[in-house]
């Protein structure tokens, strides 16, 4: 099993970008498995702490993040989900932040986003034996999920008896933790995405006072200055992919959290072009490549062949046309123009 120092020196070689043997990606997993098991679906996390939301494999926009808002284990992170999908180095990215995890459990947080699903849990030997927790609250009174409420919970002890160790389910409690969103209306409504709802003020308010909570921090909904409060400021939404898919022009945010939760949003840029490096001229051949071998080298340990459809979802770059198969196992199969197009 990997030491401390074998595990410095993974987060080194990640951070220049560069892969890790399969032997060490497994030891890795491994790891990691022993660690998330042991969380609960509403993780406790301490403050001060920085929350980030979305980052869809933008690397070198990950290293941008960690330039604003400081180096692991000095700063304490919390992630809320979508680490993967339409950025060029999801691999890389999710490798990071895992090596991070196992290295500082205590110091980085991990929830789950509705990208992650069972493609990147699959593949990198989780199965469904653990997947990473659906929610945190902080100090016990910000509450940070990836995309809402849901009508079937009115409660924190709810989430808690939910069991993640499973593919997100079409419809019900879980699955709207990861999909919902908040929106100027009265009560519930219906989403557009086909997945959870949409969900108004006196939703919010409802939820905090019951669970005593002072805010819901989310990602989920790509924002063009990084982020947005709503709701007398009861919620906000902090989107952490900068220029997303490398075409919306939009700034980040990352939210950090004092000792007393005083709140600061940090917005930034994307990495500028000469960080970039190699990535900005990657071709399209080569990131197939690269893609396939990491496929090939993963897919010999698993149980069954891989679905075409999951080969698939990583064969296709993000494309301007917003249009990405993304495997029958996502709900939200298919995107259009629009709104929908730059969410996550």
């Amino acid at each position: 099993m990997a030491g401390q120092s074998e595990l410095d020196r993974w987060i080194e070689q990640l951070k220049k970008c560069e892969p890790l043997k399969e032997h060490e990606v497994k030891q890795l997993c491994q790891k990691a498995l022993e660690v998330l098991v042991e969380e609960s679906n509403v993780q406790r996390v301490d403050s001060p702490v920085t929350v980030c939301g979305d980052i869809h494999g933008q690397f070198y926009d990950v290293m941008e993040l960690f330039q604003v808002g400081g180096d692991c284990p000095q700063t304490n992170y919390l992630f809320m989900g979508d680490f993967v999908d339409r950025g060029f180095y999801s691999v890389e990215t999710f490798l990071l932040l895992l090596a991070l995890k196992v290295r500082y459990p205590d110091r980085m947080t991990l929830i789950r986003g509705n990208h992650e699903s069972r493609q990147i849990t699959q593949v990198y030997g989780f199965y469904d034996e653990c997947l990473r927790n659906l929610s945190a609250v902080i100090d016990n009174r910000i509450f940070c999920v990836h995309g809402g409420l849901s009508p079937a919970i009115q409660t924190l002890d709810q989430i808690r008896t939910i069991d993640r160790k499973q593919e997100v389910p079409h419809d019900g409690a879980m699955c709207d933790l990861l999909w919902s969103d908040p929106e100027e209306i009265d009560g519930w409504g219906l989403s557009p995405r086909g997945a959870g709802y949409l969900f108004g003020q006196e939703v919010t308010l409802g939820f905090n006072n019951a669970n005593k909570i002072e805010l819901i921090a989310r990602a989920h909904q790509l924002v063009m200055e990084g982020y947005k409060s709503m709701f007398h400021d009861q919620l906000v939404t902090v989107w952490s992919a900068p220029n997303y898919c490398y075409r919306c022009g939009n700034v980040a945010a990352i939210l950090e959290l004092d000792e007393h939760l005083n709140k600061n949003f940090k917005v930034f840029e994307a990495a500028p072009q000469e960080v970039r490096g190699a990535q900005a001229k990657r071709a399209s051949v080569e990131y197939f490549l690269h893609v396939v071998h990491t496929w090939q080298v993963v897919a010999e340990h698993l149980p069954s062949p891989l679905p075409s459809a999951l080969m698939m979802m990583w064969l296709t770059p993000p494309k301007p046309s917003a249009v990405r198969l993304l495997g029958p196992l996502y709900r939200y199969i298919a995107q259009t123009h629009g709104m929908l197009a730059v969410q996550g």
